[in-house]
Formats: C-alpha cells, structure tokens, sequence
C-alpha cells in the first residue's frame, strides 16, 4: 500500500505543469513568426521523449535510435503519397510500423553489453539507412521522397504556409503522448523497468519478467519515435535520408544529456535548450556552432547541471551535481 500511495505521489500533476502547457499551446499565436521552430522543437521533443523511455528510465543505451524515427517518417510519406492525405490515419499507421519494427529489432538488445547493444542499434539504423538511399525508386534515395501532399487536420485545419497549424498539430500530440507515458513511467510496470536499469539481475532475482519488459517498453518506444518521425514528415511533405542518419540519434542523446535522463521533463527541456542554442549559435558563428554546443556540454558534464545553473556555488566547494 504505501508503494502504490508513493506511486500515486509521483503522479500528481504539479502546480507548475498546470502553467506550462498552456503557455506552450498559445506560443504559434503570440509568435508566430517563431511557429515552425516551435514546430521542430515540439517534434524532437517527442523524440527525445522516446529515448528517454529506454534510456532513462531502462537502462538501454542505443546510438540507432534515429531507425525508428525514420521509419516512421518515411512510412507516413509513403501512405500520404500513395494511399490517402489524411495526417491522423497516416500518424496511426507511422506508429504501428514502427512500434513492429521496435519489436523485431528488440530481440538484438535482450542479450550482450552495453556496448553491443551501441553496436547493434547503430547497425540497424545504417541498414535502413543504406535501404532507404538502394530503394530509390520508392524512397526518392538522396533525392528524398518529393510530393508529399497532406490533407487538413481532422479534416478541419489546413496546414499554413507559417506553420501555426503544424505547431498546434504537433504539440497536441506530444502532450497526448506524455500523458500516457507519465501514467506508464509511474506505474507499478515504471517500477519494475527502474529496477531493472538499477540491477537486471537482481530483478531477475525477486521475479520480474525482464525480458518481456524489455521487450515491450523498447516497442513502446519505438512507436513513440515513429510518431516524432511522422510528424516531421507531415509537416514538412518531405522525406529524405537525413530522417535516418547518425546525427539525428546524437543529437537526441545531446539533449537527454542537457536535459537530463528518466524524468519526462528532461527530453522537453533538452529539445528547447539544444534547439535555442542551435539557432542563436548558427547564426553567430554558422561555422563553429557545435563546438560551442560542446564546450556547453563539457561544462555540464565537469561542473554539474545544478551547478552549471547556479555559478555562486562554483567556488564554495563540491556542491550538489546534477548531472
């Protein structure tokens, strides 16, 4: 009983949660030069969210992380272009597909090291990424998949050329999405996935079905990635082989990194900060952006996220680290 109440604590919405959310869905109004930036952010939020679900909160280390995110791009291009326009069927289909292609490549990180498990994602996201650039005459190749046509929201909101509709589009479900992983995460099934992160064996030990857990939290998490990658490509009506390149699965490990790893908030909080610093960086110094995002990264690292946060602390001893 008092771990279910302390489960149950977890949950609850904070005061400040009731602040942000709405504060982010009026952002594409009050600003609405800023709404496809707003866009991106939400979408690779969403994506960061994903890894955190496998990272954060399992244990699972994976440089491959970008497959699934590309997959689901390419599937909601491929089914707007050849099969129907409508954004929320595509999105459904783009998570299916990408939810059985994370059960597939789940049974390649059940076993082995932390380093395998690096291997092997980072081999399955460059075997999709050489089939995606070999299958050019059904994925564009280097091209890119052109003539992506989508139809209105819920047959209601046309997409705009500003991109508020995108924005709101995509926001909405980046919060639908971390309503249900903030009831999964904190459930007595977020429980054991910690516990596991924490010490496999020793969840092996007191009867958790480890490898059944595994299994279904990196589906999970492969959906939610497919759903960030169908989004990209819905409100871009654009596909290209970047979906699936090496950068975007370090740059989402970045902003976990920034963030912070197994809270939700980390992944939202790195998305915005890693895509501020990207956009101000790039224009100061368009050469040298991400040396600059590494010297931050160094810092975080060295220093501590709390006490990166707070300089006073810097000279008064050890302090707390927070990363």
């Amino acid at each position: 009983m008092d771990s279910r109440d302390t489960l149950l604590r977890h949950a609850r919405w904070r005061p400040l949660e009731f602040v942000f959310w709405p504060l982010v869905f009026v952002l594409p109004a009050l600003l609405p030069s800023k709404a496809l930036m707003i866009n991106e952010i939400a979408i690779i939020a969403l994506f960061a969210l994903s890894l955190d679900l496998i990272l954060g909160y399992t244990g699972i280390v994976s440089l491959g992380h970008a497959a699934f995110f590309g997959f689901g791009a390419y599937t909601a291009a491929l089914f707007a272009k050849h099969v129907m326009p409508d954004p929320t069927v595509g999105l459904v289909v783009a998570v299916l597909a990408s939810g059985v292609l994370g059960a597939v490549a789940s049974i390649t990180i059940l076993r082995g090291t932390d380093l395998t498990r690096l291997m092997v994602t980072l081999g399955t996201a460059l075997l999709l990424l050489e089939l995606a650039n070999k299958l050019d005459w059904l994925t564009g190749g280097a091209d890119g998949l052109q003539g992506v046509v989508m139809g209105p929201v819920l047959g209601l909101f046309e997409f705009d050329l500003y991109g508020r509709t995108a924005a709101w589009y995509s926001m909405a479900v980046l919060l639908l999405v971390f309503i249900v992983m903030r009831r999964v995460v904190h459930s007595s099934f977020g429980a054991t996935l910690k516990a596991i992160r924490d010490n496999r064996l020793r969840a092996m030990a007191i009867g958790i079905p480890v490898v059944s857990r595994i299994a279904v939290i990196y589906t999970v998490a492969a959906a939610v990635a497919g759903a960030a990658g169908a989004l990209l490509a819905q409100t871009t009506g654009f596909a290209s082989l970047d979906v699936l390149a090496f950068d975007r699965s370090a740059d989402v490990l970045l902003m976990l990194v920034i963030g912070g790893v197994g809270w939700l908030y980390g992944g939202i909080a790195g998305a915005i900060v890693f895509k501020l610093l990207q956009d101000t960086l790039s224009t100061v110094t368009p050469q040298y952006w991400m040396f600059w995002i590494g010297l931050i990264l160094v810092l975080l690292v060295l220093v501590g996220r709390d006490r990166l946060l707070k300089p006073w602390t810097w000279f008064g001893g050890r302090g707390r680290s927070g990363a």
